[in-house]
């Protein structure tokens, strides 16, 4: 289960407190998960756009239930005046707002709300244990008890969601769908580098035909000892973008190394993602500029 960062810094004095603490955690996610939505959406993705719209729904409506709650015992709405101190970090996107679209997938998404309900649940546990009086500890252990209900219905979504991305990479494989072995994605980077470094100017040439050389040399490498790649991270498509294709390439080498045992291989991956990532971090910034000198020649 997901830990907190900190634990909370003092026990909670009051209902009234209590409520506005889990008010303002639960209308941090609804906003949160509604921005990200928009952007799925701007960006061309409407199916995240969909999952991440009905997370933040279900978001408003643990933000309605802690308002009604409040009313029925105090008579009031929550009051975020209230909170004498900041509220240890409980939800993380996880890099949704910055990733490209298209390298989310509707398990990773769910992935992370399970585990932001399991932030949010050792949150109310850690309040419950430091309450200083039964009232409060009660009412914490009974926002812990949503808490873990919310995880046990997002854990069963991400599972049929696994499953059914299983069901349908085998269907693609049936079909002749994209190839999404690191060494197959290395040389579609370096098809993709290829005449870009032709058309840029001077100045990025040398440096983008060396990545298209080095992508070219890790799908060998790739090809000799390959990386396994989990069935809920492959992908309905392949981007078109080297930017995009360098963030999925970079992802997966990471995903990679957060589950290797093997010192040796362990370090292999790790060489491999730490050269992704100052390639990504090379086209993210520079080809932009790139492409723009060359289309206004």
């Amino acid at each position: 289960m997901s830990r907190l960062k900190t634990e909370p810094p003092a026990p909670v004095r009051t209902l009234e407190e209590l409520f506005a603490i889990a008010h303002a955690m639960e209308h941090e996610a609804a906003v949160r998960y509604a921005e990200i939505a928009e952007r799925m959406a701007h960006q061309g993705n409407p199916a995240l756009a969909d999952v991440f719209t009905r997370l933040s729904t279900d978001e408003q409506g643990h933000l309605a239930n802690v308002a009604h709650w409040s009313e029925r015992l105090r008579g009031a709405a929550p009051n975020p005046a209230l909170i004498r101190w900041r509220a240890p970090d409980t939800f993380d996107d996880e890099g949704a707002s910055t990733t490209d679209p298209w390298l989310l997938t509707a398990y990773r998404a769910l992935a992370m709300a399970v585990r932001n309900e399991e932030r949010a649940f050792a949150f109310w546990s850690y309040v419950a244990a430091q309450a200083g009086s039964p009232e409060i500890q009660h009412a914490a252990e009974a926002m812990a008890h949503e808490e873990l209900g919310h995880v046990a219905t997002l854990r069963r979504e991400r599972r049929r969601t696994f499953h059914a991305t299983r069901a349908e990479a085998g269907s693609d494989a049936a079909n002749a769908g994209p190839v999404q072995d690191a060494a197959s994605l290395e040389r579609l980077l370096a098809d993709l580098l290829d005449p870009l470094a032709v058309e840029a100017p001077h100045a990025g040439r040398a440096r983008l035909k060396a990545f298209a050389e080095e992508a070219r040399r890790h799908a060998l490498e790739l090809d000799r000892s390959p990386i396994s790649t989990p069935a809920s991270s492959l992908l309905p498509a392949l981007p078109a973008s080297a930017v995009s294709l360098a963030e999925l390439l970079a992802e997966r080498y990471l995903d990679a190394a957060d589950s290797l045992r093997d010192e040796g291989e362990l370090a292999r991956v790790q060489a491999l993602a730490g050269r992704a990532v100052a390639r990504l971090a090379w086209l993210r910034s520079d080809l932009p500029e790139l492409e723009g000198a060359w289309q206004s020649r």
